[in-house]
């Protein structure tokens, strides 16, 4: 017991004192991630972001490594999400063509679907008897994480609690997106892309990609404007 102890205090002043055991956790965590995606044949339920969470909380059980610990290690990797946010505005640029040729569908169905999107997680955590703290962390599930992040920061909820309902909701949305569209029998590129980007944040889009580069890029489209939309309104609305 005291050798476990003292193996345990030592990774807590290792992942105190330097980042780097964090870093190589989380690095290594997603890189095993994306091969036992591969290997498992690419399933849309099991993204690769979603091994790589299940994986490294495998590892810090194993290790003993207090959840804490890690995150003040792994705090770094959190600034990389500014430069993240602002690289949001590359697409954005990319598809103003788009923007242009189809500003009225995009006016209309944006609002409505990052709106519904926000309302209906409330509402449903709201009629369970969720705190405050809860329903602030659910609010901003369908925006990409740089985003999502700080919105969830602004109206005081918990970015841990957040980071797992967007990990489901990428997963989810994905799925049923997917569905349907075959129910539908909807074939546009243009609008399983745009649909994938509103609804399924990263995730979606890079389902997008594997659907065709047209997607792709109304993913990309669909989930910048959401992001910009929901940091915009969702702060006002949620207090209001």
């Amino acid at each position: 017991m005291s050798e476990l102890t003292t193996r345990y205090q030592l990774l807590a002043d290792l992942l105190a004192s330097s980042p780097v055991l964090a870093i190589a956790l989380t690095l290594g965590a997603f890189l095993a991630g994306s091969w036992l995606f591969r290997r498992l044949g690419q399933p849309i339920w099991s993204p690769p972001v979603l091994l790589a969470a299940v994986l490294l909380s495998l590892a810090l059980v194993v290790l003993a490594v207090d959840f804490r610990d890690y995150r003040n290690g792994a705090q770094w990797l959190t600034v990389l999400l500014g430069p993240a946010t602002v690289a949001l505005g590359v697409p954005l640029y990319q598809q103003m063509h788009h923007i242009r040729a189809l500003w009225r569908p995009i006016l209309i169905t944006l609002p409505i679907a990052a709106t519904m999107a926000a309302v209906y997680a409330i509402v449903i955590a709201r009629l369970l008897g969720a705190s405050p703290e809860v329903l602030a962390s659910l609010a901003p599930k369908s925006v990409t994480a740089p985003i999502a992040i700080g919105i969830t920061e602004q109206l005081g909820g918990s970015v841990s609690l957040m980071m797992g309902g967007l990990l489901i909701t990428g997963v989810v949305a994905t799925l049923f997106v997917e569905f349907i569209a075959r129910r539908l029998a909807i074939r546009d590129d243009r609008i399983l892309g745009f649909a994938l980007g509103i609804n399924g944040h990263a995730i979606g889009t890079a389902k997008a990609f594997e659907i065709s580069p047209t997607a792709g890029a109304f993913a990309s489209l669909g989930m910048g404007l959401t992001g910009v939309f929901t940091a915009l309104i969702l702060p006002v609305a949620f207090r209001l």
